[in-house]
C-alpha cells in the first residue's frame, strides 16, 4: 500500500480494490504529484488477479476537489507544464480504470468539483452522502473541463443538462444528482463508508466480466448504428458463452438455485 497522497488496497478474499486520494488538507486536490501517484495506484490495482470491485474515495471532508490551483501559478506558461503533467497521468489511469472489467465505485463525500467531478462521472456507480455536492467549476477559472467530463457527462445527462450545469455553474446537491442520474444512492453520511463497502461487495461477487463486457456494448451504442451495435452484441455474448460464469449462471438457472460467480 502507498503511504502518500493516494492509498490503495486489494482486499484478495473478497476482491475489492480500494484507491483513496489522501489530501485532507486541500480537500483531495489534484497536483502533480498527487495524479502520479492516482495512476500508480491503479496500475497496481488493475494488474492485481481476482479484482472484481474498485472502488475510489477521497479521505476526510471531500471527495476530490479539482486540480491544486495553487500549484499553476500565475504564469500561463507554468500553469501549462503542471496541467499537461497531470493529465498526462490521469488520461492512462482513466482509461485503465474504464478497460478492466472490474466495475467502479465511487463513494463521494462533500464536494466532487472539476476534476473530482469527472473522476465520480468515470465510476459504473456513484454512492453518496447527503452532503455531496457536484461541481463542474471548470468556467470559474476560465476554463473547459478535462479528465473525460464532457464524454461522461453527455452520456449520462445529455447534451443540454450538461451545458446548463456549465454555463449556469450550477451545483448538484445529492438528491439533485441522483435525480439527474449521476448517483446511484444516497446515504447519510455517517453510513457512507459502510454502504459504499457493501456495495463493493455486492458487486464483486457478481460475473465480473459480463460487467465488462456490458461497459463495452454501452460504450459502442452511442458511436454504432443499430446493425454494428447488433453484431458487437452478438460477438460479445458468444464470447461470453465460453466463460466459467457463464456455465454456472446456466447450472445454477435450471438447478433453482443462486449462482456463485467467480469472475472467470
Amino acid at each position: 500500500m502507498s503511504a502518500q497522497a493516494v492509498l490503495w488496497n486489494v482486499d484478495e478474499e473478497r476482491g475489492v480494490a480500494t484507491i483513496t486520494f489522501n489530501r485532507p488538507e486541500v480537500l483531495n486536490a489534484v497536483d502533480v504529484p498527487t495524479a502520479q501517484a492516482f495512476l500508480a495506484a491503479v496500475q497496481a490495482v488493475t494488474a492485481s488477479t481476482g479484482v472484481r470491485a474498485i472502488l475510489i474515495s477521497g479521505e476526510g471532508r471531500a471527495f476530490v476537489a479539482g486540480g491544486d490551483i495553487s500549484a499553476f501559478g500565475s504564469d500561463p506558461g507554468q500553469a501549462a507544464q503542471v496541467v499537461n503533467a497531470i493529465l498526462d497521468a490521469m488520461h492512462p489511469a482513466l482509461l485503465a480504470l474504464r478497460e478492466h472489467p472490474a466495475p467502479v465505485i465511487a463513494s463521494v463525500r462533500g464536494a466532487a468539483a472539476g476534476a473530482g467531478l469527472s473522476l465520480a462521472l468515470s465510476a459504473d456507480l456513484v454512492i453518496c452522502d447527503e452532503g455531496a455536492r457536484f461541481v463542474i467549476a471548470y468556467d470559474r477559472l476560465g476554463a473547459t473541463p478535462d479528465c473525460g467530463a464532457t464524454w461522461f457527462l453527455a452520456r449520462k445527462v445529455g447534451r443540454t443538462k450538461a451545458t446548463e450545469l456549465f454555463v449556469l455553474s450550477e451545483a448538484l446537491g445529492a438528491a439533485e444528482a441522483k435525480a439527474a442520474g449521476l448517483v446511484s444512492k444516497v446515504v447519510p453520511s455517517d453510513e457512507l463508508a459502510t454502504q459504499a463497502e457493501a456495495l463493493a461487495r455486492k458487486v464483486a461477487s457478481g460475473p465480473t466480466l459480463a460487467y465488462g463486457g456490458f461497459n463495452r456494448l454501452m460504450d459502442s451504442a452511442m458511436e454504432l448504428d443499430l446493425a454494428d451495435q447488433l453484431e458487437t452484441e452478438r460477438a460479445l455474448f458468444m464470447d461470453m458463452i465460453g466463460k466459467a460464469d457463464f456455465r454456472e449462471g446456466v447450472s445454477a438457472f435450471l438447478e433453482k438455485r443462486k449462482p456463485v460467480f467467480s469472475g472467470a
